[in-house]
């Protein structure tokens, strides 16, 4: 499988308007073939989601999820256009859902990678770069580019799979965030969440 570069991921991006991990795994499933990523990012509804992105969520919910132990609490508001899916049994769900994701994920910095503190991100990319100082120049941006990637993997809520891997098939927040939208034909937006922890 042909290496997906920033600059495709980009360009898919730009002309569909879908989700950075979206289009990263199009590109991946057609191996590199940008017209082919295109149609998946179609079928699977991500182009239109994408579309719905742009209008105003001022409706929605606010779910919490307590962990047994009483320790840990977290409170998602997840967002949508209308009270009529502000009320859908999928819609509180994943809401639900999410509020669980987040309580099993302390690492979580952020909604979506903008949302990274810039000083997060440049610690994590010095410490890539120092890690990789005795590799040969021309494969070291890529191993701090790869490392970065990692993190960003771990820390930004949209680009982790969901915690319940099994219900929802190693999805990631952003997957199933664009299905719900695509489900509901409605701009489905994560707009914030609190993690709160007994003398964390």
């Amino acid at each position: 499988m042909s290496a997906i570069s920033a600059q495709d991921v980009k360009a898919l991006r730009d002309r569909t308007g879908a989700a950075m991990m979206a289009c990263k795994n199009a590109l991946q499933e057609a191996n590199g073939d940008l017209e082919q990523a295109v149609e998946i990012l179609r079928a699977r509804g991500e182009a239109q989601a994408a579309k719905r992105s742009g209008r105003e969520a001022a409706e929605g919910t606010v779910q919490s999820y307590i962990h047994s132990n009483g320790r840990i609490g977290v409170l998602v508001e997840l967002d949508c256009e209308t009270d009529f899916v502000a009320r859908n049994e999928n819609f509180v769900g994943f809401a639900r859902d999410l509020a669980m994701h987040v309580a099993a994920s302390p690492q979580t910095l952020a909604i979506s990678e903008d949302e990274v503190p810039a000083e997060d991100r440049d610690r994590e990319a010095r410490i890539a770069t120092e890690q990789a100082s005795d590799r040969p120049e021309n494969v070291r941006e890529k191993i701090v580019q790869g490392k970065l990637d990692k993190w960003l993997d771990e820390v930004v809520l949209l680009r982790q799979k969901h915690v319940n891997a099994d219900k929802y098939e190693n999805q990631t927040i952003e997957e199933i965030r664009a299905k719900l939208a695509s489900d509901t034909g409605e701009n489905v937006v994560i707009r914030r969440f609190a993690r709160f922890q007994v003398g964390g």
